[in-house]
């Protein structure tokens, strides 16, 4: 009698297995944006505007990343994911009315941790062609 092959193993996750997670990503950002911009202030038209716009740059930046970065060297992986953090992260840092020089600079250190944590993600968890172990 012949025995049942094993079922093969996916080094991955399915490319479809967090597609929600770019639209939570994106309304959390814009009601975050339209949150800070309005400073406290009453809700208008202008400021739903605004954090939809917001949500809607931030949902198509993320998805255009995240289709694009599996074909990236891991360098470029993380660098641009740091960026992609790093740029977010200071846009809405700058809307709390904080100097554009210290915007920057915790935008430059966020950007710089979440790019150095995605380098070691990535190093630990590929071989040197890029592949998942």
């Amino acid at each position: 009698m012949a025995h049942a092959a094993p079922a093969p193993v996916r080094a991955h996750r399915p490319t479809g297995s967090t597609t929600w997670l770019a639209p939570l990503l994106a309304v959390a950002y814009g009601l975050w944006a339209a949150a800070n911009h309005r400073d406290g202030g009453p809700i208008t038209t202008g400021n739903v505007l605004y954090g939809i716009v917001a949500g809607v740059v931030f949902g198509a930046v993320y998805f255009g990343l995240r289709s694009m970065s599996a074909r990236l060297p891991r360098e470029l992986r993380a660098l641009a994911w740091g960026s992609f953090t790093g740029i977010a992260f200071g846009f809405l840092y700058s809307l709390t009315d904080a100097s554009i020089l210290r915007s920057i600079g915790n935008a430059a250190i966020v950007g710089a941790v979440v790019a150095g944590a995605m380098f070691y993600r990535y190093y630990t968890t590929e071989d040197a062609k890029g592949h998942h172990d």
